[in-house]
């Protein structure tokens, strides 16, 4: 229909069917607001507050983790491989990649809450009456006729549901939450991959500390045999000697293999979490080094900030207030939908004529569109989404009762293994005693052979558990600052991609300004 031309009357109609949405818009959205679930609370850590342990955990809850917690290893190798790996791991940039695509998303919900469609076009008709149509040929013969005729028309046509029920609005929160939990993830991600990092270098270094124990006790086990030898040739001993120190012998080079490969395969592994060649990790670890260890006094916190520093229990909330909103969307179609539509513009016979005062035309018109007939089908939608979020509800508990074990664990694991340190270097000190007393008592002919045997091979077996309990307890010392959920925070005020590859998507795609950590709310508009 065509608009008056008072242009306060038009004016007054845009305000009222504005208003009019508006105050359907304001009607709070349907579904359940999201409240993080109950989860059980720890008020102490066992290992660090029973008495037993106490003086002996070396663990304290007197202050809160440190951030970088592999710095308190004193090891400027891991502090170097944890910056490389930081920059360069390719399953951390997959995991940005995803932060970078949430935030896109946040701003096609932001999107959702304007009008849905637009379209601005415009035609020229230009058009002439047949002459073979007969009785209009006669009439022209008798009074002359303007047998063509030209009609113009420029206009802009927009269409809007509006958000009665909140659909849109629970999108927007969804959005949010995903975009939150992407970063979450991004940090979980972040936590393990410093972890390993650390895990696998220390087992790297326990590795050469092995190899080197294994090369000493062949240059041991050599003299010895060597010995047996010199003693068989004189005629005081037997081959039976020999035999025995030889079979020793062999059996301790025989480990030398088994570890170089073992030591090649960590490093291998390493140099993928580094996102990098296994050629370039004899430059950045050496040829030898030694465990890592820690100072004595580790501060662990207490278990109340579990659950704000521990990405994974964070992204599990996030999970749950994500598919809370998703309910809300799922019962907003349980109820009609309001659909505005309309188009101003100008029209007229001829294209002189378009722009005039007299050519403005308009088209308001309103919709209802409701799936009765559906209810069915969209009642089971909403219950299916309602289970989906009791089960993430269920699973953020159940992280957060996962998280509380692993801590626990890995604490009792560390203060164990710093009591089988103890106990190993004294066992190490004793049989490297028995070794060297059984050595020379055999050259002075009062102890036989099977001394220095059954000596030498308790030595190298103390020497290897010293080192496994060494490396446990660096390993597990990783595994408390891991559970603790340490490490993250080194990526807050960063990027969540390297540059080079920010660069590069900004080359291929325009992205505004959601490539930076804090995109403004106005480009998710």
């Amino acid at each position: 229909m065509k608009w008056p031309n008072s242009k306060k009357h038009l004016l007054r109609r845009l305000m009222g069917t504005a208003l009019c949405a508006s105050i359907f818009v304001g009607c709070a959205p349907v579904g359940p607001n999201f409240v993080r679930p109950n989860s059980p609370v720890v008020k102490q850590w066992i290992e660090v507050n029973s008495p037993s342990a106490s003086q002996s955990s070396g663990l304290t809850s007197r202050s809160a983790p440190v951030v970088k917690w592999w710095e308190t290893f004193n090891d400027p190798t891991l502090n170097k491989l944890i910056a490389e790996a930081y920059a360069q791991n390719l399953t951390l940039q997959v995991a940005g990649a995803r932060v970078l695509q949430a935030r896109a998303q946040l701003g096609i919900a932001f999107g959702e809450l304007y009008p849905q469609s637009q379209a601005i076009g415009g035609s020229l008709q230009r058009r002439q009456i047949s002459d073979n149509l007969g009785p209009v040929s006669d009439i022209r013969q008798i009074i002359p006729l303007d047998t063509e005729f030209s009609t113009s028309q420029v206009g802009f046509d927009a269409q809007w549901e509006l958000d009665v029920w909140g659909a849109q609005r629970r999108g927007v929160q969804a959005a949010r939450s995903n975009l939150a939990l992407q970063v979450a993830n991004y940090d979980d991600a972040l936590v393990t991959l410093t972890g390993d990092v650390a895990a696998l270098y220390i087992n790297i270094r326990a590795l050469q500390e092995s190899l080197a124990i294994a090369r000493e006790n062949i240059k041991l086990q050599q003299e010895s045999a060597d010995l047996t030898q010199l003693r068989f040739n004189n005629g005081v001993t037997t081959e039976l000697d020999v035999q025995e120190s030889t079979a020793l012998l062999n059996n301790t080079k025989a480990l030398v293999p088994t570890i170089e490969s073992d030591l090649q395969q960590a490093k291998n592994a390493l140099a993928v979490l580094l996102g990098a060649t296994p050629s370039r990790m004899t430059n950045l670890l050496g040829n030898y080094g030694r465990i890592p260890t820690a100072r004595s006094n580790v501060a662990v916190g207490v278990p109340a900030e579990l659950l704000r520093r521990r990405p994974d229990v964070r992204a599990a909330e996030l999970a749950a207030a994500t598919q809370s909103a998703q309910v809300g969307i799922a019962m907003a179609d349980l109820y009609p939908q309001f659909i505005l539509s309309g188009s101003v513009g100008l029209q007229a016979s001829g294209g002189r004529d378009l722009f005039s005062s007299n050519s403005n035309t308009g088209l308001a018109s309103a919709g209802v569109v409701w799936n009765v007939l559906n209810y069915g089908r969209i009642q089971n939608n909403v219950r299916a989404q309602d289970a989906a979020y009791q089960a993430l509800i269920a699973n953020y508990q159940n992280t957060v009762l996962t998280a509380y074990s692993e801590v626990e664990s890995a604490m009792v694991a560390y203060a164990e293994a710093r009591k089988q340190v103890t106990f190993y270097q004294r066992s190490v000190d004793a049989s490297r005693k028995a070794a060297a007393i059984a050595v020379d008592q055999y050259r002075d002919g009062i102890a036989s052979y099977s001394r220095i045997l059954n000596t030498q091979t308790a030595l190298l077996r103390s020497q290897a558990n010293l080192i496994e309990a060494r490396q446990q307890v660096s390993a597990n010392l990783v595994a408390v600052y891991k559970g603790l959920g340490g490490g993250w925070q080194i990526r807050q005020n960063q990027e969540f991609l390297p540059e080079t590859v920010l660069a590069e998507m900004a080359y291929r795609t325009d992205w505004g300004d959601l490539l930076e950590e804090t995109p403004t709310r106005a480009s998710l508009n």
